[in-house]
């Protein structure tokens, strides 16, 4: 049956290529997070673990979330490690570094998710998407107070 939510194809496949940028941002990000969380060490270890975990259980969900908004804009959503790692922004960490770099790494990661997510609102508002609009300005906002907190530990 096609699909008729009074958004052009042409659009919805717009609005759809820039999610599964933040699709992957995301995803990038929940990993590296997930990653960290497994392996801090330090006097920070207990804040950060729980803090950490907090975060990527909420990256878990949003994944979720895109990609199910892929699909409602009827387009396949991305979904392997080399799809992910071609349409990312985020540098993937293959190392163990101390906990301030830990830090450091996903305050960078929150700020690229949130330019990313300004991109897709852009698109979203151009094509008169405000479903895809109202969803990522949530995650901006999530996004943005992330990191917020991880940026004040290094104060």
């Amino acid at each position: 049956m096609a699909i008729d939510i009074g958004i052009a194809k042409k659009d919805r496949e717009a609005v759809a290529k820039q999610l599964s940028k933040l699709l992957a941002d995301t995803y990038s990000l929940y990993l590296k997070t997930h990653s960290f969380h497994w392996n801090i060490t330090g006097p920070q270890f207990n804040s950060l673990h729980n803090m950490f975990e907090v975060q990527y259980n909420e990256l878990w969900t949003a994944a979720d979330e895109i990609a199910e908004r892929i699909r409602i804009l009827d387009v396949f959503a991305p979904g392997s490690y080399s799809q992910f790692g071609k349409l990312t922004s985020i540098k993937e960490e293959s190392g163990v570094p101390e906990w301030k770099n830990m830090v450091a790494q996903l305050v960078e990661g929150h700020e690229i998710a949130a330019a990313t997510s300004r991109e897709v609102i852009k698109v979203a508002d151009e094509a008169g998407d405000e479903g895809s609009a109202d969803m990522v300005t949530g995650r901006l906002k999530e996004h943005e107070k992330t990191a917020w907190m991880l940026r004040s530990l290094l104060a």
